[in-house]
């Protein structure tokens, strides 16, 4: 072309032809770089701070998830908004802590009346309304309406849903690991099998879970996919099942490491991450997507070395000390977030909506309270400072006459009551047995988390420091409180064996009769939708 360029009308040509491509070039790179980014959330179960190699554990094996890290950024300091898992999957899906959406006190069982009011706006919902595909892989736990799939997530913004609706643990226990060796720990008894939802239909029941996180695998990485073929931006919600109990694992992870089921739990859990992020890149979407991991609430510790762990951190799962709520955070996006940072500023899971809406130009809700703050100055800014100032700490029971357990601000935590929780039942510090109770604290316990994060040792309330660090710490709290209005709680709604989810309703003996597998795919095959 070029010497055909040099001379006369086919030099006019050409050169019109390279004034074209460069503007098509132009347009091309303006289009690809204003592209909506694409927005994956992957959120664990029961994994406590101190379960990852990255975040210090010695015998883990997550090497994916350590990759991320590297490749992205690690939080210190962040806070799911429960230490029990109904409740803090509200907060993450909708920017507002609990209590607003009355998702308290405790959790959605198995046949559970109420679900997440629909008047809530989810992420889902949100990106929806600004062209994105929406799909959620794995447990939700926020009520399924039964039969009339009332709160599905179909009914939530999600185009799609492959799950089991709640804690595999709401079941009877059957078989955890390949082939067919029982699960370690009791389960429900005299409930119905374990469902695995595809959108609104029951297609196995009981869900096989030595082949359910690779299956869940599937769903995901063909969604990734498909919407990345199709240049449609995309939102994907894996929650995964793993690493709440009964731990299960299938032929490839059974007794595959040093750290036993727990270890073999986490292990496939990193393997399925590995996997997701394998398909991201290989769909030439990787510097356009947003992934981020964290998890529900802190260990169980009652479950001894199957349960998690907390690291440093003071007890775990139902209370509202450090190891209940705070838990692992990684940040990940080529080009947008700088690799190898790690960051000590305060955040937590409530502040994923309005950072995924800035990012994506969805709106976020302005006729309700959010909770939530941008997290963009973290994220893309280096050593990013946080727009929230303090966190708030409810216990796995609200109480409207009670209100706040604890508060945070960047260096001070405020306990105004504590309690032990039955998932510490047992354990080492009787401060986290089931036993102990509701203990209101005047005045109240105050720690300094950046030099005690084990809340070992309450600053003296004689001192100077507690009275300046309690002034602002109670305004601020009775700040909050005067707006922190409880919704109808939806859990109180109570249980209905109508709402307990069976493939053959009608059957008997009732519920055990529920069994079907009606899957029309199978594993290493993409889903039918």
């Amino acid at each position: 072309m070029e010497m055909a360029c040099r001379s006369g009308r086919s030099r006019a040509v050409c050169c019109s032809l390279l004034a074209l491509l460069c503007l098509s070039h132009v347009s091309l790179s303006t289009v690809v770089s204003s592209a909506k980014p694409n927005i994956v959330l992957l959120f664990a179960d029961d994994l406590g701070y101190g379960d990852l190699g990255c975040y210090g554990h010695p015998t883990s094996h997550s090497p994916n998830l350590d990759r991320m890290s590297q490749e992205g950024l690690r939080f210190t300091q962040f806070y799911s908004a429960s230490p029990v898992c109904s409740p803090s999957r509200a907060a993450i899906l909708t920017g507002r802590y609990q209590i607003r959406s009355g998702i308290w006190p405790g959790v959605f069982g198995q046949s559970s009346v109420g679900g997440l009011p629909h008047n809530e706006t989810t992420i889902a919902e949100g990106l929806k309304e600004v062209g994105y595909a929406t799909t959620i892989v794995g447990k939700w736990h926020l009520g399924t309406g039964g039969n009339n799939h009332t709160y599905l997530p179909t009914t939530q913004g999600f185009d799609h849903y492959l799950g089991i609706p709640f804690s595999h643990d709401m079941c009877p226990c059957i078989i955890c690991f390949y082939p067919n060796t029982s699960c370690y720990d009791q389960c429900r008894k005299g409930s119905a099998p374990c469902p695995l939802y595809s959108d609104d239909e029951i297609v196995q029941q009981p869900a096989d879970l030595t082949t359910l996180t690779q299956r869940y695998t599937d769903a995901a990485t063909a969604f990734i996919q498909k919407n990345a073929a199709a240049k449609t931006p995309f939102f994907l919600y894996m929650a995964y099942q793993h690493t709440h109990h009964p731990q299960f694992a299938s032929q490839k992870f059974r007794n595959a490491t040093t750290r036993g089921t727990m270890g073999d739990s986490l292990m496939e859990l990193d393997d399925s991450v590995g996997q997701i992020m394998a398909a991201i890149k290989e769909s030439g979407v990787d510097e356009n997507t947003f992934v981020f991991f964290t998890a529900d609430n802190g260990p169980s510790l009652t479950r001894e070395v199957r349960g998690g762990n907390q690291g440093l951190l003071k007890c775990g799962k139902g209370t509202t000390y450090e190891g209940g709520q705070r838990e692992p955070g990684i940040a990940r996006m080529p080009g947008k977030i700088t690799p190898g940072q790690i960051t000590k500023e305060l955040s937590g899971t409530v502040d994923i909506l309005p950072t995924v809406f800035a990012m994506t130009g969805a709106k976020v809700p302005t006729d309700r309270i959010i909770d939530g703050v941008d997290m963009s100055n973290i994220l893309f800014q280096t050593h990013g400072k946080s727009e929230r100032s303090h966190y708030f700490y409810y216990p796995k029971n609200p109480e409207p006459t009670i209100g706040l357990y604890a508060i945070r601000d960047d260096t001070y935590k405020a306990h105004f009551y504590t309690e032990g929780s039955h998932c510490g039942h047992e354990y080492r510090d009787e401060d986290c047995w089931g036993s102990t109770r509701q203990a209101k604290h005047t005045p109240p316990l105050l720690f300094n988390l950046l030099v005690d994060p084990s809340e070992g040792y309450p600053i003296d309330n004689r001192t100077e420091e507690y009275k300046t660090a309690m002034i602002s710490l109670q305004k601020v709290a009775d700040n909050f409180q005067a707006t922190a209005v409880f919704a109808e709680s939806q859990i109180e709604r109570g249980m209905s064996k109508d709402y307990m989810p069976c493939c053959t309703p009608g059957c008997s003996p009732f519920p055990s009769c529920c069994r079907c597998n009606k899957l029309p795919y199978s594993l290493h095959t993409s889903p039918r939708w």
